[in-house]
């Protein structure tokens, strides 16, 4: 079993603060893992409860009574197929003589489990759970985890077939089942015909006009379409940055297949050798290193953006934290060079730094304030943000 350090001390944090946690993140991703992981080493008794057991849900039926007397940390697993007790954990956790906190799990994101900002605001923390990360399985594993993607029983299989298959049926599950558990009334193939499209369009702009278009529906129906697999926690969408400059600016977001193992799954993609031969192989590049680097950054999904200008200009990904600007553009070259457009980046947004990532095999200096940095030595050549 691959160790989440990072979350486990992050977890740790979070409970220093609030009484309530929410680990939020894909199905099969990894969040009862970590919540048992947590538990282990937490120093106070433990409850579980697991709300896809019947079992389970029985002993929840009047939740205030299952609860109340309950002390230490108190596990909460699918709690999207019971949002009513949160209610319940307001009531709880407002004692001023509350002897327990919650760690609820969730797969759907706080939008589309919107109760719990109505009813715990100011005390529940939430934190989004993805796949492996480069710097949990190690540098070495760089090309797996790119082909594979993160969700553990996809890059621990034992073979390359034996993940696609694990994707394959992944898909299928999701679109079939857990969306309908959510609540989601949208049939399972017309989802899935949208999500393949998105794959198609992976790492590109938004444009709501052309894939109605191409879908046959109206542009409100594909945006809804895009809203709820992001709420789902499937799709990444990388807000714009603009700002008061001389130059017209694109406001509308870039999205990604969030894992990129489902993405190749969604191309038909099934071996290194058909990643490399794929027309969408760069993009594929960058979306793995977008969600490697804001993993390894500890980036906030509030502090992440792109950037582009109608006359060409743009930047791949921009975190934004306490004043200071940090560029990122994504090449998959083994020379990289500055450009013009990454010269417009460094002058109009006023970057701290800019690194280009790349292909090759070194970190080297390209200008003041610009480096080429080796994809596969990101984590030793580009530093999380403190």
């Amino acid at each position: 079993m691959i160790e989440r350090r990072r979350h486990l001390r992050y977890l740790d944090w979070l409970f220093g603060t609030f009484p309530v946690v929410a680990i939020l993140g894909a199905r099969q991703v990894g969040k009862t893992t970590l919540a048992r992981a947590f538990a282990d080493s937490a120093p106070w008794p433990v409850t579980r409860f697991d709300l896809e057991s019947p079992e389970d849900l029985a002993l929840l039926q009047e939740p205030l009574l299952a609860l109340r007397d309950l002390e230490g940390l108190v596990v909460l697993d699918e709690i999207q197929r019971r949002p009513d007790i949160f209610q319940v954990l307001r009531v709880l956790v407002d004692r001023p003589d509350a002897r327990s906190r919650f760690l609820v799990l969730g797969s759907a994101s706080p939008d589309l489990l919107r109760q719990t900002s109505e009813t715990l605001a100011g005390r529940i923390a939430y934190h989004r759970l993805r796949g492996f990360a480069l710097d949990e399985v190690g540098r070495d594993q760089f090309e797996s985890l790119w082909l594979r993607g993160g969700f553990p029983r996809s890059f621990l299989a034992s073979g390359v077939a034996e993940s696609s298959v694990w994707r394959r049926t992944f898909v299928q599950t999701f679109l079939e089942r857990d969306l309908p558990q959510l609540g989601v009334r949208t049939p399972a193939q017309t989802l899935h015909r949208f999500w393949s499209m998105i794959a198609h369009y992976h790492a590109q702009r938004w444009n709501g006009a052309e894939l109605a278009r191409a879908f046959g529906v109206s542009e409100s129906s594909v945006r809804r379409y895009l809203d709820l697999l992001t709420d789902s926690l499937v799709l990444r969408q990388l807000s714009p940055w603009y700002e008061n400059l001389s130059k017209r600016q694109v406001r509308s977001p870039k999205v990604f297949v969030d894992d990129c193992g489902l993405l190749h799954s969604l191309l038909g993609i099934e071996s290194r050798e058909g990643l490399l031969r794929h027309p969408k192989v760069g993009a594929s590049w960058e979306g793995f290193l977008v969600g490697q680097l804001i993993e390894h950054l500890d980036a906030r999904e509030e502090e992440c953006y792109h950037w582009a200008t109608q006359g060409g200009a743009e930047l791949d990904l921009l975190v934004i934290r306490e004043g200071r600007r940090y560029g990122f553009e994504l090449k998959r070259t083994s020379a990289p060079r500055i450009t013009r457009s990454m010269r417009s980046a460094l002058k109009d947004l006023k970057l701290d730094r800019l690194d280009v990532v790349h292909a090759g095999e070194r970190t080297s200096p390209l200008a003041e304030g610009v480096r080429a940095v080796a994809a596969k030595r990101l984590l030793e050549d580009i530093e999380p943000l403190r």
